[in-house]
């Protein structure tokens, strides 16, 4: 199958649109606290989804994953857990910096670990940048960097115009203590697309068995998000043990909730929210199969398409709404920006 970069660019749309979209269901999820209906759609993104559509569209899950070697299940796995404690660091970065210093700074590092690491960690990105082709996808990656400040900047702008409740006060803000989160957190998140990289092998396993090329990510993801289960399941744990939540499960109340949790529809709720979470991966992988040898772009690509389609979510749950228009300008500017950034990345990809 011959590599289509723009195919690739409306997979990772995709992908970004599902992530932007999976916590919608979450909201819907009464009387149950945080780490109840975390755990329990976790485990549909980390664990049952994964290794559901693995099964269905690739040949001998089982067989490629017991011929892996022992190290590529490892790294995989080690990443997956890595990029875990980056997802669940990111919400003190807005604590300690605001949304618009910890978006920046926490998903600009993202940005940048994820996709110039693999490149740099193989000795091919001096190889790459001497291209056209290469210095375009560059030139993507810095102008989705621009857009990531700008989108910043936005939220910035509209939390002071609110009077948010997010923006941290006077004993919340930490300049030093936030930016040494939010550097942890961005690099911890990035790790992500370390752990797909190294999981190069596998896909070779699954091709060798007869997988078709668009869906030779899929295995991959079965051991990075073990990872990312085992880091959520612990801090999940610990929280229950603490806040002694665990008979929530069972159908008891939340403090502070009013009535009993409706169980069928919590169970459903995070069951869909924790599907579109991983259909974000699901497409992912199948837009960085259309990438070609600029197949480390496609984090980027992922981190804009994130970015973007959040925003736009932002605008149709009515968050924007009371927002000045030079802020609402600045947003769209924002989107406008990541979504020209998407472009060049992809016209890159084709250029090789």
């Amino acid at each position: 199958m011959d590599a289509n970069p723009l195919l690739g660019v409306f997979f990772h749309w995709l992908g970004g649109l599902s992530s932007a979209s999976f916590y919608v269901p979450y909201k819907r999820i009464r009387a149950w606290s945080w780490e109840i209906f975390w755990i329990t759609g976790g485990i549909f993104s980390w664990l049952v989804a994964p290794w559901l559509f693995a099964s269905i569209q690739t040949h001998d899950l089982i067989g490629v994953l017991g011929r892996t070697p022992g190290d590529i299940w490892f790294w995989c796995w080690f990443w997956g857990a890595m990029w875990g404690l980056g997802g669940l660091t990111f919400g003190l970065t807005m604590r300690y910096l605001g949304l618009s210093l910890g978006m920046a700074v926490a998903l600009g590092l993202t940005t940048v670990i994820g996709t110039m690491g693999p490149p740099i960690f193989h000795g091919t990105l001096g190889e790459l940048s001497a291209t056209t082709s290469g210095q375009t996808v560059f030139l993507g990656i810095a102008i989705t960097l621009a857009g990531i400040v700008i989108v910043a900047q936005a939220g910035r702008r509209k939390e002071r115009e609110m009077d948010s409740d997010v923006t941290p006060d006077a004993s919340e803000f930490d300049l030093r203590k936030g930016l040494a989160i939010a550097v942890f957190s961005g690099i911890m998140s990035g790790c992500f697309a370390w752990g797909l990289d190294a999981g190069a092998p596998i896909r070779e396993l699954t091709l060798a068995a007869g997988t078709d090329p668009l869906w030779q990510g899929l295995p991959v993801l079965c051991v990075v998000l073990l990872g990312g289960l085992t880091t959520n399941l612990i801090w999940c744990g610990i929280l229950i043990a603490r806040n002694r939540s665990i008979r929530q499960f069972a159908g008891e109340a939340a403090p502070g909730a009013t009535g009993k949790p409706p169980l069928a529809l919590n169970y459903g709720l995070a069951a869909l929210g924790g599907t579109l979470w991983y259909f974000q991966f699901f497409f992912y992988t199948m837009g960085e199969s259309q990438m070609g040898r600029f197949g480390f772009s496609s984090w980027t690509l992922h981190m804009a398409s994130i970015i973007l389609f959040s925003t736009l979510w932002g605008f149709a749950l009515r968050e924007w709404a009371p927002a000045g228009r030079r802020t609402r300008a600045l947003v769209w500017l924002g989107i406008a920006v990541l979504m020209l950034s998407t472009v060049v990345i992809g016209l890159g990809n084709s250029l090789a």
